[in-house]
């Protein structure tokens, strides 16, 4: 931080960022020196062959010119570990050390052309000096084509426009000529995310929806990153330092007391039935996914079993099912849900932006009529997640101020006109009328599932909801609440997407930029320390992430450092509040669906291979998913498979629970 300017213009990548691969070059390089030092020491008496002479000078320039390129690679290392991210003074010198490592390409180049003649012209000396110097060559050429996709990775279009305001921003400017430039600067930006989501989902199509998708995914983005002036180091660094301070934080606090009175009978007995039911149709949310999740789960069996359903010819009993694009699908469900094929009414895997793949079967176990949405497992479902605006829905609930998640509330659209223009539950419900509506997904599914079960219930008063790890920013805030009725969200651990909304992200960001301000180490020990941290744990107070001396209640003060991160102080940024942030109108605060089981990991969150991991189940409030944790389980988390085998656990624990009471009848429950 900030980013790099260089030849004119701003770079992604800041002047500490350079101490890994300077390191790693530096390294390499002395390697390569020692060898060919080594080599020509040992085989000089041997180059008094055709050509030796050239092929001698060769070898002599080659070790001065990387003699050069190691002092200064040298130089750039120690300059780059020097100073923090919000203080690069002492790196001052990085520009012109990178202009002559940038220099030294050149001859490096040269020689390499050289090298490669030289080595064309078949020269008849001794085989080992020969082999050596082609080494060398293909060497050079490796470090020169690495050296020029690394610059193309870390160039900034937008960097042109930076440049002139790398530190003060636009704030030197009047009010009208700063609106201008913040409009300009949106604008491009907005452009050049567009033009990198469409080279990224090339293949997704150009229908109406896909191209509505592009636009609010791309002004997403331009939103959220073109306000800030942080290059990605910077955001790991702030995640490392936000981690370790959340653990901080959790270990300094009292440990909490058990509970000394009973939560009640019939909030035990209610939490107990939707844990059963949320295991029962976790199934057909998992179901939903078809033979990708199954193969997964099955990696040495799975494909044996579903494997004749691939490949043979479409059966007589496949007809009777409704849907299209089945392939390999149906024999996962089959196997997944335990269902035969009559049960089913409808499959479909049709995929596009804003249009979710989903089955109807009739689960006679539970007698109910089961919808299952599929959560994200493509491009055109990423795109969908990420159109994230908000829309007003037109609902006949009784609600004011109905709105949902753009994206989502039009797959769901999608979804309840082919159940009920399609007459796929009228179809189900002809078979068996008694039986109730349940609606379920997983993810993306979750959230579409939810919004579905809203748009079904006056046509369908008893509908009843199952959302797994839903996304937070769903729905409004009087949506939420008409939910709590008919709609039960299970959540697992750190799982970052029922904490993800746009409110979130932004306190996200504004916590990023806290954190780093208050640190006051370089950030390569930052990284370093974090990576041992994630992998093999450690004690949070080895790292300070606040300045020395300074209270934890400071952290509520803005530093000039934290300032400086601001490259053109966004007016959705704010220093006064630890509370989410206002979030532009088109973004307001959305929340998750319904009442929420919370699957909390019992004792210190483990690490990636910790499988063993028990868990406690508890109602939580969402407001207690109102702020991103990070962790290593914060995506992990998410998985089907890794909540499926949660849910498992805690379902067989309570039973155990209750048919195995405490010693002297007590029923306290540790939560």
């Amino acid at each position: 931080m900030p980013g790099m300017v260089l030849f004119g213009r701003r770079w992604a990548i800041a002047s500490d960022d350079l101490v890994f691969p300077g390191f790693f070059e530096l390294s390499l390089r002395v390697v390569w020196w020692i060898g060919i030092l080594t080599l020509y020491l040992m085989h000089r008496g041997k180059l008094n062959c055709a050509g030796g002479t050239l092929l001698s000078s060769y070898l002599i320039v080659l070790l001065v010119l990387l003699a050069v390129i190691i002092c200064t690679v040298s130089a750039i290392v120690c300059v780059s570990m020097k100073g923090t991210i919000c203080n690069p003074g002492p790196r001052k010198s990085m520009s012109k050390l990178l202009y002559l490592r940038l220099a030294l390409f050149l001859p490096e180049m040269v020689w390499a052309s050289l090298g490669s003649a030289w080595i064309a012209d078949d020269v008849q000396c001794d085989r080992t000096v020969v082999n050596g110097i082609i080494a060398t060559v293909i060497i050079s050429w490796i470090i020169i084509i690495s050296t020029v996709v690394t610059i193309i990775i870390v160039f900034d279009p937008l960097g042109g426009k930076m440049a002139p305001y790398p530190s003060s921003g636009p704030n030197h400017l009047d009010s009208h000529e700063s609106s201008q430039l913040l409009n300009g600067l949106k604008t491009a930006a907005t452009s050049v995310w567009e033009t990198r989501i469409k080279f990224l989902c090339c293949c997704v199509g150009k229908d109406d929806h896909t191209r509505v998708a592009f636009s609010s995914t791309a002004e997403l983005f331009s939103t959220y990153f073109s306000d800030t002036d942080l290059v990605p180091s910077d955001i790991a660094a702030g995640l490392t330092l936000l981690h370790q301070q959340q653990d901080n934080i959790r270990n300094s606090r009292e440990p909490e007391g058990v509970i000394g009175h009973s939560p009640g009978p019939p909030q035990e007995a209610d939490l107990d039935a939707e844990l059963a039911n949320c295991h029962h149709y976790m199934q057909f949310a998992a179901a939903a996914y078809g033979w990708p999740l199954y193969i997964y789960r099955n990696p040495f069996t799975g494909l044996c079993k579903i494997g004749g359903d691939c490949c043979r010819s479409r059966t007589t009993e496949y007809d009777l099912v409704g849907g299209d694009q089945l392939h390999c699908h149906f024999g996962s469900i089959l196997h997944t849900t335990g269902l035969q094929y009559r049960d089913f009414i409808h499959i479909s895997f049709h995929d596009k932006v804003y249009e979710l793949p989903f089955l109807v079967a009739l689960d006679h176990r539970k007698e109910s009529v089961v919808v299952a949405v599929r959560g994200t497992m493509s491009l055109q479902d990423i795109l969908t997640d990420l159109s994230a605006e908000n829309e007003t829905l037109n609902l006949e609930c009784g609600v004011q101020d109905c709105s949902a998640h753009k994206g989502i509330s039009q797959a769901a659209r999608y979804v309840y006109q082919r159940l009920v223009n399609d007459g796929i539950l009228s179809q189900a419900f002809s078979i068996a009328p008694e039986y109730r509506l349940v609606v379920v997904g997983h993810s993306l599914g979750a959230g579409a599932a939810a919004l579905l079960a809203i748009m079904l219930r006056s046509a369908y008063p008893q509908v009843r909801c199952y959302a797994f790890s839903p996304p937070r920013g769903l729905l409004s805030k009087s949506l939420y609440e008409y939910s709590k009725n008919f709609i039960v969200s299970l959540v697992l651990g750190k799982d970052v997407i029922p904490r993800l909304s746009v409110t979130n992200l932004e306190d996200l960001k504004k916590r990023i930029l806290r954190v780093i301000a208050h640190c006051n180490k370089p950030k390569y020990q930052i990284l370093l320390y974090g990576c041992w941290y994630e992998l093999f744990g450690g004690s949070p107070d080895n790292f300070p992430t606040e300045l020395d001396g300074g209270a934890q209640g400071d952290l509520t003060q803005p530093l000039l450092g934290e300032q400086s991160l601001l490259m053109h102080g966004s007016p959705t940024y704010s220093f006064s509040s630890d509370s989410p942030l206002e979030s532009p109108t088109k973004y307001p605060p959305l929340y998750p669906p319904g009442r929420i089981i919370h699957l909390e990991e019992e004792g210190a969150s483990g690490r990636f291979w910790r499988s063993a991991a028990q868990y406690s189940a508890r109602w939580s409030h969402e407001s207690q998913f109102s702020k991103i944790l990070i962790g290593p389980k914060m995506l992990t988390d998410h998985m089907p498979h890794v909540l499926m085998r949660a849910l498992d656990s805690v379902v067989s624990d309570r039973a155990g629970y209750v048919f195995c009471p405490a010693r002297g009848g007590s029923n306290v429950d540790m939560v």
